[in-house]
């Protein structure tokens, strides 16, 4: 996908009843600020470390910007060890909990490797003010945001895919999928192949690796790929020796869901309704 993209559909957005599309992007919409394809949630690096957040690319000192109303109560080094230490591998890092939660449960979004901190515990922010500056520090590569989302606990643990939650830019969607294998057990780093027909595109996704990482519980998904202009994609993988084809429409605003379950092929159909009301409230 293209740096360019277009304007963000207002927040809270819930187009089904199912969704939370509740943050802002943290990176401005004048930036390049779609995750990186190698970095996103449940990827596994460094050491077989499982991604618990995605890595936006920004250069250095670009503003990071907070992706909802809530009250810092982090700013600085520490916040994997969770006391003052500058080998921490999120490096300098913010924490905000948020002012509405989700099925009563308290939400949180972590950014980190800044390289400045513009904000201090206890402060409250809007959406959009400036937290700091993208920079380095931590355990990086390279200059970049790494942005999570925490449900229910301001834990390590308790982390929950940002591209669900991040809301799309308007016309854009998401592709969701729980990947299995025949016998019905999920698959880790299983790799499937999204291809725009007409430009013969193609982008990468991967099953989430094992551990570190939480499904949403209505999507059980453990393959997200966000920010995808609306149309029509051809959706494939390899199992078994044998290539397994289908096309997904991607709606705009809307999550598009499919299962893959080992020789049984590949589903394009929703999952079942819970029966439950997900929208912002008041942890």
């Amino acid at each position: 996908m293209s740096g360019w993209r277009p304007p963000l559909y207002p927040t809270p957005w819930a187009p089904t009843p199912y969704d939370h599309f509740y943050f802002a992007s943290p990176i401005a919409a004048n930036e390049i600020n779609i995750p990186v394809e190698d970095y996103r949630y449940g990827g596994v690096f460094f050491e077989n470390v499982v991604h618990t957040g995605v890595d936006i690319p920004a250069p250095k000192y670009t503003p990071v910007l907070a992706a909802g109303p809530g009250t810092v109560i982090w700013a600085g080094y520490g916040i994997y060890r969770e006391g003052y230490d500058t080998s921490d591998p999120y490096g300098l890092a913010v924490t905000i909990r948020h002012d509405f939660g989700h099925q009563n449960q308290m939400l949180f979004t972590i950014y980190g490797h800044l390289d400045q901190i513009d904000v201090a515990e206890g402060q409250h922010v809007e959406t959009g003010d400036r937290l700091g500056l993208v920079g380095e520090t931590g355990r990086v590569t390279g200059p970049h945001l790494h942005f999570e989302v925490r449900m229910g606990e301001n834990s390590f643990f308790s982390t929950r895919n940002p591209e669900l939650w991040l809301v799309p830019p308007i016309g854009w969607g998401v592709i969701a999928g729980r990947v299995m294998n025949t016998g019905g057990q999920l698959i880790n780093d299983q790799m499937f192949i999204i291809t725009e027909p007409q430009s013969e595109k193609n982008s990468f996704a991967w099953s989430y690796g094992k551990s570190s990482v939480n499904s949403d519980p209505y999507y059980q998904e453990n393959l997200v790929v966000g920010d995808i202009p609306a149309g029509t994609y051809r959706l494939r993988t390899a199992f078994g020796g044998v290539n397994f084809i289908t096309q997904i429409e991607v709606q705009p605003g809307m999550v598009s869901y499919f299962t893959f379950r080992g020789f049984k092929g590949i589903t394009v159909e929703a999952p079942p309704s819970p029966g439950a009301a997900f929208t912002p409230q008041p942890p």
